[in-house]
């Protein structure tokens, strides 16, 4: 439960602050309310309001991971160290799936090429990228704010005024921008929550001739009946990391597989403790990562 678990940490902190701790740390692998960093139309921006409440509680220090947008740590007016889980997956590509020189890197969508990239040219490999996929932006039919009110307004804009709408966004047909024919197909993302654009990215890789589909996340939130989606489609196998906790999701569909990623935490934890330089856990690491 989310929300209760953010307010016990927020209780700890304070409880903390009020005892006069010197330091006080919050460790947080995968930061809630993430995906809710950018104001969508009069929408609140969540990620915000959750930096400012531990700040406020008195959190001097947070260590996360893979933070959906980078810009989310200017949220904070704390030091955040947002680690990355890309080479422990990295790692397992190049140890576990044998035949990883005839791969592609593939990215759901162009907001995921960034990613895609920085995987592609690590492991010296392609790039292919899905473009017109559905969105999954909120629907303006659905969306009671988009009705108009029961009483015109006396201060309502001149009759002779006319504000121009913007033309909404026409879908195009899928396509594949780069050659999967004959390659094993590797999705990358930051979060897999909900899977349905996973599902409907590998029918179309399996159509254009991909013989092997794996799917690689840091987040693997894997919500209501995710496993049994999976454990149906053409995915070979989901690779995620332990930031959250998916053993039920396990038992549910054996095609899910785990990266430890504690390793890097405990180092980092170690290393604030004893006053030593972070640098050496970003070495290597640009802008686009």
């Amino acid at each position: 439960d989310v929300n209760t678990t953010i307010m016990e940490l927020l209780i700890m902190v304070y409880a903390c602050k009020t005892s006069c701790a010197k330091s006080i740390i919050g460790v947080i692998p995968y930061f809630p309310y993430s995906k809710q960093c950018k104001m969508r139309k009069r929408g609140s921006i969540v990620s915000k309001l959750l930096a400012s409440m531990m700040c406020k509680a008195g959190l001097t220090h947070l260590i996360t991971m893979d933070l959906h947008q980078k810009e989310i740590q200017g949220f904070f007016n704390i030091p955040v160290d947002n680690l990355r889980a890309s080479p422990f997956l990295l790692q397992y590509i190049q140890e576990e799936i044998p035949d990883y020189r005839n791969a592609v890197i593939v990215a759901k969508s162009p907001a995921s090429a960034k990613r895609a990239q920085s995987f592609a040219e690590r492991l010296r490999l392609g790039i292919a990228v899905i473009h017109g996929e559905a969105q999954d932006a909120e629907s303006d039919l659905v969306d009671g704010r988009h009705s108009p009110p029961m009483v015109r307004s006396v201060a309502a804009i001149h009759p002779s005024l006319e504000i121009p709408m913007l033309i909404p966004k026409e879908k195009p047909p899928i396509t594949v921008v780069g050659d999967v024919g004959g390659r094993i197909a590797i999705i990358v993302d930051d979060i897999i929550d909900d899977v349905d654009s996973f599902l409907a990215a590998a029918e179309t890789l399996k159509e254009r001739g991909a013989y092997k589909i794996f799917v690689m996340a840091t987040h693997g939130l894997l919500s209501s009946d995710a496993p049994r989606l999976i454990e149906e489609s053409a995915i070979d196998e989901v690779v995620v990391t332990n930031t959250i906790p998916h053993e039920v999701q396990k038992l549910q569909c054996p095609k899910i597989k785990t990266v430890d990623i504690s390793m890097i935490l405990s180092e980092a934890i170690r290393r604030i403790h004893n006053g030593e330089s972070m640098s050496y856990l970003f070495r290597n690491i640009g802008l686009d990562d």
